[in-house]
Parts: C-alpha cells; sequence; structure tokens
C-alpha cells in the first residue's frame, strides 16, 4: 500500500485553512458565543490566546493521522477524484456525524453540531479530492 505523504500534508495544511476561515469570519461568532466565550474574562482570553500555538500545532498531528487513515481508505477504493469525494462523504456520513450527534443529543449545543459537522464536510471533501488528484 502506498499513501502519497505530500497528499496527507497538504490535507492537513487545506484543514488548517478551512478551519481557520470556518471558525473565523465565517461562524466564528456563533461558534464564540455556542461555546460562552464571549462572556469570558479579559484574563482567560489572554489565556486562551497563550496556548493557542500549542494548539494549532496539536490540530495539526491530528489532521496528519486523520487523513493518512482516510488515505489508505482510499488506496483500497475506486481512487480518483470523484471516488475519493464518495468515500470522504461516506466516512462523514458514518463516522463524523453520528459522533458529533452523540455529543449534541448528551449535553452539548446544536449551534456547535451544525458548525462542527459542515466544517468536517468541507474539510473531508477537500482531502478527498487532493488525495484523489494527487496520483
Amino acid at each position: 500500500m502506498s499513501v502519497n505523504f505530500w497528499a496527507v500534508f497538504v490535507s492537513a495544511l487545506a484543514s488548517m485553512v478551512i478551519g481557520s476561515v470556518w471558525y473565523g469570519p465565517l461562524f466564528g461568532k456563533k461558534f464564540r458565543v455556542a461555546m460562552g466565550m464571549d462572556k469570558w474574562s479579559a484574563e482567560k482570553q489572554a489565556q486562551m490566546k497563550k496556548s493557542m500555538g500549542m494548539s494549532f500545532a496539536l490540530q495539526f498531528i491530528a489532521s496528519l493521522v486523520m487523513f493518512y487513515i482516510l488515505a489508505v481508505f482510499m488506496h483500497a477504493g475506486v481512487g480518483g477524484v470523484t471516488g475519493n469525494l464518495a468515500i470522504a462523504f461516506w466516512t462523514w456520513l458514518g463516522f463524523v456525524v453520528p459522533v458529533k450527534l452523540g455529543d449534541a443529543i448528551w449535553g452539548g449545543s446544536w449551534t456547535l453540531f451544525w458548525i462542527g459537522i459542515s466544517n468536517m464536510l468541507v474539510t473531508l471533501l477537500a482531502a478527498g479530492a487532493i488525495i484523489g488528484a494527487w496520483r
């Protein structure tokens, strides 16, 4: 089995860009309100900003792992951009949506559910396209 590590790396970078846009200009305000961040003290906001570098690093590592596994799934599948988009969609529907739905049902926020699953759909489809196109 041969996984293209460059495609995995670029997919992880793309996920960080998508997340920055998603949780910034697109849905950042709704996300911060749903998380209760709008009520944080200036001190707590400053603490959060100090830990952002580590948070981004850990998220990037988690994304590398996720897209490596996705590439393994895609390597075993039909391949190509179209096939990998289908695999990305079914991975999202079969794994991401049920996990996030469970979080929402058992005390989470429906706003966070919708923001989170839609971000992951776009992210996984982007990764599917990147991995499928990069042969």
